[in-house]
């Protein structure tokens, strides 16, 4: 009903101007005043018709938005919403992929949480199940003022702000690291992030980062081909430039320096997009998250029962304190949530594996597996063959 009034309304407008073609400056102002208000009008029904399209069931997620649903139902349009309910959909989803492939008894505990400065997030962790030793899926919404720490971390990365001090900001994401128990199966890390900070001319700075990688602890090339033709084909629904540019930024991202290898055989990796426009930006982003699913699972599902014994396991180890060593000294979302205020260390620190290990001068012998894998890690490689994906 609502609207056929404004439809008519602009209608009668319309008329109005067709019958006038000499207008004086009253009838002018009038006529402009018609199409203001419909226009006004007409903006009202939308926004409305939005809001109520808008279903948020809870059913979905794995626990309450960190939004107060009347504020995310009253700005159906906002990318903060978008953002939320769509990594909290995401973290759901994967969640129950992975109890999938558990032990029935074995569940995610779920630790929703909220912070004083603004936001808060939903740690989602299983610990030693059968065949997950340790996961962690966590979202996070968070507001609130950057400090000098953060704020100079990404001007490093070239972001200009106007004006000096503290800076208003929004961060939604989602992050996830997958430890199995089997040496055979790969661990898996993901994020897909969205920022906004204001600074003090008023102006809003927007963009999205993210990526997925995988860190085999034996070497599989099926696997590999199964994972990076997953991850480029979501790739190239958006952008055909997208894989093997933000493959080789995965490849030069994920590098443990000091050591000079690979942290895993890489994925993709990106940060800072902001163009093409947000909504395009925010379509490709859910397309990446909702790819880590048939990614990564069906290698889990087929590796989880393999065999192996003490010498696997322990390589296993060794390999996952390379891991550690990245994340504390290198990783870019491990600094900026230590640097901020009110930071959940419990969270920023959950994708530590529950064991790892450090042998002096460790290393493995010429023609074994885990040479083997020490190749790759050390010499990147190209796993799909260039227009081909699944």
């Amino acid at each position: 009903m609502i609207v056929k009034t404004t439809v008519r309304f602009l209608y009668t407008c319309k008329q109005a101007f067709n019958k006038n073609n000499k207008l004086g400056g009253n009838q002018v102002w009038i006529v402009g005043a018609c199409f203001g208000a419909g226009l006004a009008a007409y903006s009202t029904v939308i926004k409305h018709a939005e809001m109520a399209s808008l279903s948020i069931d809870k059913n979905n997620f794995m626990a309450e938005p960190i939004t107060d649903s009347a504020i995310l139902k009253a700005n159906p349009s906002d990318m903060k919403t978008k953002m939320e309910l769509m990594i909290m959909k995401i973290q759901k989803d994967f969640c129950k992929a992975l109890e999938a492939e558990e032990d029935p008894e074995t569940k995610f505990v779920v630790d929703r949480w909220l912070r004083e400065e603004g936001g808060g997030g939903i740690t989602c962790v299983l610990q030693d199940g059968r065949i997950i030793e340790k996961a962690g899926v966590n979202i996070s919404v968070v507001s609130g003022n950057l400090p000098a720490g953060a704020i100079q971390q990404m001007k490093s990365r070239g972001r200009e702000f106007v004006g000096s001090g503290p800076l208003p900001f929004f961060a939604a994401g989602v992050s996830s690291v997958i430890h199995p128990r089997n040496p055979m199966a790969p661990t898996i890390h993901f994020n897909y992030r969205y920022f906004e900070v204001t600074d003090s001319s008023g102006k809003k700075h927007w963009w999205f980062g993210g990526g997925t990688d995988l860190t085999p602890y034996y070497l599989n090339q099926e696997d590999a081909k199964h994972f990076h033709s997953t991850l480029k084909a979501a790739c190239d629904k958006h952008d055909k430039s997208y894989y093997p540019r933000f493959k080789k930024w995965c490849d030069d991202y994920f590098k443990i320096t000091h050591r000079g290898e690979s942290r895993g055989i890489g994925g993709i990796f990106f940060d800072d997009l902001d163009t093409p426009s947000e909504e395009k930006v925010f379509s490709f982003v859910k397309g990446c998250a909702e790819s880590v699913v048939p990614s990564y699972v069906p290698l889990l599902r087929a590796h989880k029962d393999d065999p192996y014994g003490y010498h696997e396991r322990e390589w296993q180890l060794i390999r996952r304190g390379r891991y550690v060593e990245f994340n504390l000294i290198y990783d870019r979302g491990t600094k900026f949530g230590l640097y901020t205020p009110g930071a959940r260390y419990e969270s920023i620190l959950m994708s530590l594996p529950l064991a790892a290990k450090w042998y002096y001068m460790h290393i493995p012998k010429e023609g074994s597996k885990e040479a083997e894998m020490m190749e790759v890690l050390k010499n990147p490689r190209e796993w799909v063959a260039e227009g081909k994906s699944r």
